[in-house]
């Protein structure tokens, strides 16, 4: 199949919304190129300091190892406070701790976005990436189907010059 063959039936295939120079694009990429790639270790490549502090805060900070240490830190610092009562470092009713967890919050949250972020961003180039390898599948089928086609209808032919050279032969 000619590159102008394969040009048309992705044309066929992306008669969809799509914008033009997208089209032509997609259509470029999956002609003359392999388009399966490892997203995991190219976005890996390209990540900053930051990126990776947010991935590995996000990883701790929303684990069952997190939630058990924070809450014992809770109940000691609860019972701590309750036990040592006028000479205690946050009584009760625990300001300071709700001061702390404040601000912990504010912290923790916009890190656990960042992160999230990039999974989003992850997830929509493996999405992209899909996208395109069914694009390469479906016309790599489509070629191997025009194959057979020829395939079949040159073995009808010689099946009946076959048939015809029997003819002659009786």
């Amino acid at each position: 199949m000619t590159k102008i063959d394969k040009r048309q039936i992705v044309q066929m295939i992306l008669n969809q919304d799509l914008e033009k120079k997208d089209r032509e694009e997609i259509i470029d990429m999956l002609v003359d190129n392999p388009i399966a790639i490892d997203i995991e270790k190219e976005e890996e490549k390209n990540l900053t300091f930051g990126e990776k502090l947010a991935d590995k805060f996000a990883e701790k900070a929303g684990s069952w190892g997190f939630i058990f240490f924070f809450t014992l830190f809770l109940i000691i610092w609860i019972i701590m406070n309750w036990i040592l009562k006028d000479k205690a470092i946050d009584p009760y009713p625990f300001i300071l701790l709700n001061l702390l967890l404040s601000c912990l919050a504010a912290i923790q949250a916009p890190i656990i976005m960042m992160s999230q972020n990039r999974e989003a961003k992850k997830d929509s180039l493996r999405n992209q990436n899909d996208y395109k390898t069914d694009l390469k599948s479906e016309l790599i089928l489509e070629d191997l189907h025009d194959k057979i086609e020829i395939l079949i209808k040159n073995q009808k032919e010689i099946k009946k010059e076959i048939d015809n050279l029997k003819e002659k032969n009786k």
